[in-house]
């Protein structure tokens, strides 16, 4: 509006200016009408096309803050060798870069997690890692995960993961990139989902939590020398009460699952049988005692496999003893057949958390084609309880753990340990400190000093960042 004005003033005392101009003075000789109308006409077309310009320049502004988005102008200094003027412009920007989905997925997730241990003094001796297998203090990317999730229209959901930190024997300084969870889960029934892929089998309640949810820094050497971390298979689980009781929806889930039984990331099984495996977790209670948030969750699983030659059967850690009481994986030297059971505990009151968990298994030898099993059937079994309470709410836990294991190779071959540790939450599980100290001791080692000390201590601490 002001532009607009200052044109038709400039414009109406240009005229003016013209006008008197053009006028003869008084006395002045009287000049013919014809000279005078020309020079006036001549005043006018240039006024007018000066005017034109004018207009011209105040649409192009207009134009411009009318296009230009609030904080995207930029002022422009330009110079016509006498002066300088300053001209609001469009500020040009890059073109944004941005992810679509390829097909008619309607939610797609990219995310992941980085946990960096620092491991010293007898490290991961409470796996049975000392003697002949041990390990030296380290710096470790424990984990460096990079995950991809997403839903469909269609009912069916999927996650593919892969972890830069996982050793895969390449050569003696780097390691390689591996998958862990690749699976399509189809959920149109709560009741009901089917999930084919390759996931953690439904076996253990601390093996089935997720890595970055964790309390104590790892997973106890029962855990690992039992359960059967990652397989490639399908799985039918879901909650029966969802829809007939959906106040109780948590009340029973369930998991029936059949996989290869021999590893993740491995394209053939070992032999014509698979590995079954079941689960079922109960929540009896969930509510308020004493005013604080509570639950109990109770659960059982069961395993089967028949596997042949070469076959590791302690996917996760170690399980075969060495003749100076330490753990190795156990790798099988003839067929077996093994059965495996636990039973799960978690009690949740308000900040405080009691977690317990039994394990046994059975592992049989079986004779094919003439050829003995080269082993001595043997039952592991072994249980760890956790409890946990946080000091500042929601910022600083206080965790502890005793575990232990018995593997049953040989006379008095058990393995025992006592965690303690401190979590703090920095921004929940997104960004959290841990440290833990544990001790352990042999029983192997205790009854036959000649092999060395049979008591370890370690300091764990890790740092874990979840995006």
């Amino acid at each position: 509006m002001f532009i607009e004005k200052f044109v038709l003033r400039a414009a109406g005392g240009s005229l003016a200016a013209i006008v008197l101009l053009a006028a003869p003075p008084l006395g002045a000789q009287t000049r013919s009408e014809s000279e005078r109308l020309e020079k006036l006409e001549r005043a006018v077309e240039q006024l007018q096309k000066r005017n034109a310009e004018l207009e011209q320049e105040v649409s192009s502004l207009k134009k411009q803050a009318a296009v230009a988005p609030e904080g995207k102008m930029k002022t422009k200094v330009t110079s016509d060798g006498k002066s300088y003027v300053e001209k609001a412009v469009v500020k040009e920007e890059k073109p944004p870069l941005f992810v679509v989905p390829r097909a008619s997925e309607f939610k797609l997730v990219l995310g992941g997690y980085i946990q960096v241990n620092f491991e010293d003094g007898d490290v991961s001796a409470f796996e049975g890692r000392f003697g002949q297998t041990v390990v030296k203090d380290r710096f470790r990317l424990r984990r460096t995960r990079i995950n991809l999730t997403g839903d469909f229209a269609e009912n069916f959901d999927f996650k593919v993961e892969g972890d830069f930190g996982a050793g895969d024997g390449l050569n003696s300084n780097r390691t390689g990139f591996s998958a862990t969870d690749i699976f399509i889960n189809w959920h149109q029934f709560a009741e009901a989902n089917i999930k084919v892929g390759q996931w953690k089998a439904p076996f253990g309640l601390e093996q089935i939590t997720p890595d970055s949810s964790l309390i104590i820094i790892e997973r106890s050497l029962p855990t690992g020398a039992i359960t059967p971390e990652r397989q490639i298979g399908a799985q039918v689980w879901g909650k029966p009460f969802t829809n007939v009781w959906p106040e109780q929806k948590d009340l029973l889930t369930y998991y029936a699952g059949i996989f290869n039984g021999n590893g993740r990331n491995t394209s053939i099984n070992d032999n014509n049988n698979f590995m079954y495996v079941g689960r079922l977790e109960l929540m009896p209670f969930k509510g308020k005692i004493f005013g604080q948030n509570s639950s109990l969750k109770l659960g059982g699983d069961v395993l089967n496999s028949r596997d042949d030659k070469g076959t590791n059967i302690s996917q996760s850690l170690n399980l075969l003893v060495n003749a100076d009481g330490s753990l190795s994986p156990f790798v099988l030297p003839g067929a077996d057949e093994r059965t495996a059971w636990s039973v799960d505990a978690w009690f949740n009151l308000g900040p405080f958390d009691l977690i317990g968990e039994y394990f046994q298994e059975k592992v049989n030898g079986r004779t094919v084609n003439g050829v003995p099993p080269g082993f001595a059937d043997f039952t592991t079994n072994g249980y760890y309880v956790q409890g946990s309470y946080f000091l500042i709410p929601k910022k600083l836990q206080l965790a502890v753990r005793w575990e232990d294991l018995n593997p049953g190779q040989m006379g008095n071959d058990g393995i025992h340990s006592i965690t303690g540790g401190l979590n703090y939450y920095i921004h929940g599980d997104d960004l959290k400190l841990m440290i833990n100290y544990i001790h352990t001791w042999s029983d192997f080692r205790e009854a036959n000093p000649q092999f060395g000390q049979d008591q370890f201590n370690e300091v764990i601490a890790r740092a874990q960042l979840m995006f």
